[in-house]
């Protein structure tokens, strides 16, 4: 097991509702195709169970306020140089809702080969 740090990554964060389609797919698992294809080091999506939105409308997993449109967020992190490519590739997908992105420390740890891929990834 190797470990590196990289000082020069980017978290993205992509917050849409659970309800949010593109050409009749849901658009959190279009933008984590993209983010596969784009190569980016990895993606999780997150399903909230209670929040609000900039139209102060609660959105509830409870059993008594039950809502069909839960707050997703889709996290990816990677250099940031792809990141940056990535927001070009998802900002046009995506009707209502909003990004964030936060400088943050990654640190790789497993496989030396693997750790070593990501390490010979030249910046364009």
């Amino acid at each position: 097991m190797v470990e590196v740090e990289h000082w020069n990554t980017l978290r993205l964060r992509i917050y849409i509702g659970e309800n949010d389609h593109v050409n009749g797919r849901p658009l959190y698992k279009v933008i984590v195709e993209k983010l596969r294809e784009m190569g980016i080091a990895g993606a999780t999506v997150y399903r909230g169970i209670y929040g609000f939105g900039k139209k102060s409308r609660v959105h509830s997993a409870d059993v008594i306020r039950l809502s069909t449109d839960l707050p997703i967020v889709v996290e990816a992190v990677d250099r940031g140089y792809k990141i940056e490519r990535a927001i070009k590739e998802v900002k046009p997908m995506i009707k209502d809702g909003m990004m964030t992105v936060e400088p943050t420390i990654v640190v790789w740890v497993g496989p030396e080969r693997e750790v070593r891929e990501f390490e010979d990834v030249k910046e364009v």
